[in-house]
């Protein structure tokens, strides 16, 4: 699963409330432009959709929801929706990356009423080429049920929404507790007190972080936090909106740091997707894992209580733990939706607390996007995630949400895996990357 292909905000720092998530931008995998002639898009796996005729009846739905336990949440949020409707949704479900990578063309050409995808730049990215059905008449009667800030990761640029807000997760390091008390480990909370619990952990046997970048999305993570934690937010968005250098002395920085925390990762990271590094985690093999919350949809149920996580360490005091990564997932309708009454409909369903408590029942791996949602079933997890974000002095969105979709892309996911592969030429990898950002950037 790729948590993204969103973008960035170009309003820097969010202001959260109880369940606001932050005011700012957002994630993404448009390797759309980036894939070859032999790459089935979206269109194809869907095509079938495209040739039917408008029913009023139906509302397909575009679903990138594909492991087990979201795609089964999403069929019951479903399920419940059609009891309470006169409406059938057809859901065509992609498996995660497919879908992220094609849907540039998948929204050219014939795309769902309703498709799942991400809030902040990603979406204005859409919007702004005509892409998207504006729902600002839903925002009419969800909008009080949202915060400022939620409404602001939904809104475009000309002013309109097109975003319903379903869940948000934070983005931390994962651990069992259980594996930490019996080895007498307790939550580091600056970067040498991270470095030593490293060598305990290696010490003994284990492996101290789980690592997993097939899919070239989660080392964006491990960027935007040392960042963050080094350079502080605004320097952090700055140069996610092209603002800043990546041959700036500040950005060396952050892949020094870098460098010395790979040799206490999982080896082999670029070969290994993140699920599969979660299993290290839950096998007792790995002590921990910077992951969105998510992470733990690899958990039997049995285990779901045995984990729990910390805030990325602090590195420069001058910035603490304050800045958060709390992604925003949510759904939007198509500009070439064939039933835009019933997806509306749907939108405003998905909307509702009653959608999002029962997702959550099935999937607790989130936290509900609706203010007025029922917390009192939360786990203390969720609890905590929840006091995370609502304390967060930022909130990022992650990195291919938070910069031009094809910048992150096409550029930064090489990179980082070029990177991670070795990383003993830092100067000329930031060399490259600011080649490559200013011919992107200066084509704007």
């Amino acid at each position: 699963m790729s948590p993204f292909p969103s973008s960035r905000f170009p309003h820097p720092h969010p202001h959260p409330t109880q369940f606001g998530v932050p005011v700012l931008s957002r994630r993404g995998l448009l390797r759309g432009a980036a894939v070859g002639t032999g790459a089935l898009g979206l269109s194809g796996l869907l095509s079938a959709c495209g040739e039917r005729p408008a029913d009023e009846n139906t509302v397909t739905f575009g679903s990138n929801q594909s492991d087990p336990v979201p795609r089964e949440a999403l069929a019951q949020v479903v399920a419940t929706f059609e009891e309470e409707s006169d409406l059938t949704v057809e859901v065509n479900t992609v498996d995660h990356n497919t879908f992220q990578e094609n849907i540039n063309r998948y929204l050219q050409g014939t795309p769902d009423d309703v498709f799942t995808w991400f809030a902040g730049y990603r979406m204005q990215f859409f919007a702004a080429q005509g892409l998207l059905t504006p729902i600002s008449d839903v925002w009419e009667d969800i909008g009080d049920q949202y915060s400022d800030a939620m409404r602001d990761q939904s809104t475009g640029e000309d002013g309109e929404q097109y975003f319903v807000p379903f869940y948000y997760y934070p983005w931390a390091m994962f651990y069992r507790p259980s594996v930490w008390a019996e080895r007498g480990y307790t939550p580091p909370t600056t970067f040498d007190e991270y470095i030593a619990l490293c060598d305990r952990m290696r010490a003994d046997g284990l492996v101290p972080i789980a690592f997993g970048n097939e899919d070239g999305w989660p080392a964006m993570g491990t960027f935007d936090y040392l960042n963050m934690r080094i350079n502080g937010y605004e320097f952090h968005a700055a140069l996610m909106r092209g603002e800043e250098s990546w041959e700036d002395p500040a950005v060396r920085e952050v892949f020094a740091t870098w460098a010395e925390l790979l040799p206490y990762c999982q080896e082999g990271a670029n070969g290994r997707i993140w699920q599969d590094a979660a299993q290290a985690l839950v096998n007792g093999e790995a002590g921990m894992y910077l992951l969105g919350m998510f992470v733990g949809q690899q958990f039997p149920d049995d285990q779901r209580d045995d984990l729990d996580f910390f805030p990325f360490p602090e590195i420069n005091p001058e910035h603490g733990q304050g800045a958060v990564e709390a992604p925003i997932d949510g759904f939007l309708i198509s500009a070439e939706a064939r039933n835009v009454d019933g997806a509306k409909e749907l939108l405003r369903f998905l909307a509702s607390a009653e959608a999002q408590e029962l997702y959550l029942a099935s999937d607790p791996n989130n936290i509900a996007a609706n203010s007025t949602a029922d917390t009192s079933n939360y786990s203390a997890m969720q609890n905590k995630a929840v006091e995370l974000v609502s304390n967060a002095t930022h909130i990022s969105q992650f990195m291919d949400r938070d910069t031009r979709p094809d910048f992150a892309s096409t550029v930064m996911i090489p990179s980082l895996q070029q990177f991670i592969n070795d990383p003993s030429d830092i100067d000329g990898l930031l060399r490259q990357i600011e080649e490559q950002k200013q011919s992107i950037f200066d084509d704007e």
